[in-house]
């Protein structure tokens, strides 16, 4: 269960997790300047704030990702972002907090 305003314990991922992946892919590539032959999510925490930050563990093909995907509340439209990346991760590396990262939301206006 997400605890307000902390991060709760890692666990694997399921389909609306691998939704939310898949809505933000393409802000992913963006972001990178890479296309990867798949996004899978593996693993996620969640923070509860005005919505919900989801920081998740991607499998990309050759490299592991962890990005912070926010979602907003349903009154909001419940929006889907990329608010933080983090790339060269290994299957083994622990989740962690990701800070927004200004640059996001930069490539977000476009």
């Amino acid at each position: 269960m997400p605890i307000c305003g902390g991060l709760d314990d890692s666990r694997p991922a399921d389909e609306s997790i691998q939704s939310l992946v898949d809505q933000i892919a393409s802000q992913i590539s963006a972001h990178t300047g890479s296309n990867f032959p798949r996004l899978t999510a593996v693993s996620y925490k969640s923070q509860v704030v005005a919505g919900t930050n989801y920081f998740v563990k991607i499998d990309a093909g050759e490299e592991h990702i962890h990005a912070r995907i926010f979602q907003g509340l349903p009154h909001t439209g419940s929006v889907v972002e990329l608010h933080g990346i983090e790339r060269s991760k290994s299957h083994h590396d622990p989740i962690e907090y990701i800070e927004v990262r200004p640059i996001i939301s930069a490539v977000l206006s476009n």
